[in-house]
């Protein structure tokens, strides 16, 4: 992972709020309505030009293109880089079932009222009525998406100056959420399968100089639908299966160039029955990358900093906690974001963290989890908290 001699670098998850021009060609692209194709290509490059001169200009150190390119969400763009799949409505029975993407959650049944209202306000409501299915070969076709994303964050941060750039892609875990085989002989077939697929998509970024980025919020999001009843032990077996998927899609990929994002699903909700990150940690650390991205800005996971004092940190890892919320439109005291900084790395070493945001700032390129204004001033207190905590730990001045 990129590093720096005298200060921490400062990046963030990859999805920000998109500008309303390049929403309204999205919007038709959606919908199924023609659109002028060169318009939207040049709409697109334009946008990411700016938002990367944007995270440059607030002090971002590693940035990304936004997400700006991904039709539809974080996870589901890739459908459309994928084939053997299909999607349709969702069986009653389905519908009922906790291990589809609709279905249960301890969260859901605990506040059904909040959640009612949440789903109408967000539309997520309309959007849970349906189910992946593999329903033949799955081979990644989605090259020259992929290479338009990579030349377009090239160029932009070639013209920003950036120190790095990254591209967030998905884990196998979160590519198929609830996805139904209908095609390979069992579950483990399915899921190798799927990382053959995605390991193309991997290696097209790191190929290009780029670091790839692997989010994985399904992961650790599925315990809270699966126990009880299951248990913690069933709920493991089940995602190191998982782990071991990415970690076949993640072959040939160099660890200096990796990162992995970890979060629990991270829509600004109770959370009340997320999976302690002590019971998931080791399965974190398993995933062979460089760098870990995992949520530690927010009430529900802030005090578990302290889990580092009792885990290791393998040598040459580096820790990538989020030091600011999305989930919040209040804004956090750069000194707030230095304390956050310091404990931790006074825990595992200051050169092996950098500072970074809990999740995106956009859930999708219609849901923004904060205004766009923020964003950005989120975006300069962490870097400037950043600064803050770099005197304190190099004993000196801030650095510029």
């Amino acid at each position: 992972m990129p590093s720096d001699p005298g200060r921490i670098l400062v990046t963030h998850v990859g999805s920000l709020v998109r500008p309303p021009e390049l929403v309204a060609h999205l919007r038709k692209i959606e919908a199924g309505e023609s659109y002028d194709k060169a318009a939207y290509e040049a709409c697109l490059k334009d946008s990411i030009d700016e938002v990367v001169k944007q995270q440059v200009d607030a002090g971002v150190d590693i940035v990304s293109d936004g997400e700006f390119s991904k039709g539809r969400n974080w996870a589901f763009y890739v459908h459309e880089r994928l084939s053997g799949l299909t999607t349709r409505p969702l069986t009653p029975e389905e519908a009922k079932d906790p291990l589809t993407q609709a279905g249960g959650g301890n969260d859901r049944k605990a506040f059904p009222e909040f959640y009612a209202e949440y789903d109408a306000a967000t539309g997520l409501g309309r959007r849970l009525g349906n189910r992946f299915v593999c329903n033949g070969e799955i081979k990644y076709v989605g090259q020259k998406q992929v290479g338009r994303d990579i030349e377009n964050l090239k160029s932009a941060a070639r013209k920003a100056g950036a120190n790095g750039a990254f591209l967030p892609v998905v884990a196998p875990a979160s590519a198929l959420p609830g996805g139904k085989n209908e095609f390979y002989k069992d579950e483990e077939s399915f899921l190798f399968a799927l990382a053959d697929a995605l390991n193309a998509e991997y290696r097209a970024i790191v190929d290009a100089g780029l670091i790839v980025q692997i989010d994985d919020a399904f992961l650790p999001y599925w315990h809270e639908k699966m126990v009880p009843p299951m248990t913690l032990a069933e709920y493991r077996k089940w995602a190191e299966l998982r782990i071991d998927a990415l970690n076949h899609a993640l072959r040939g990929i160099p660890e200096e160039q990796s990162r992995y994002h970890l979060c629990w699903g991270s829509w600004n909700g109770p959370h009340a029955f997320d999976v302690p990150l002590k019971d998931i940690v080791d399965l974190m650390l398993k995933v062979k990358v460089g760098g870990y991205q995992y949520e530690a800005a927010n009430p529900r996971h802030e005090h578990e900093w302290t889990v580092w004092e009792s885990v290791k940190l393998p040598e040459g890892k580096t820790l990538i906690p989020g030091c600011v919320s999305h989930a919040t439109n209040i804004v956090e005291h750069p000194e707030l974001v230095a304390q956050r900084i310091t404990r931790l790395a006074k825990l595992v070493g200051r050169e092996n963290v950098m500072a970074g945001t809990d999740c995106g700032f956009a859930q999708s390129p219609f849901a923004k989890r904060v205004h766009e204004s923020i964003m950005w001033a989120k975006l300069r207190s962490l870097a400037e908290g950043a600064r803050i905590a770099s005197a304190k730990l190099w004993g000196r001045r801030s650095a510029a």
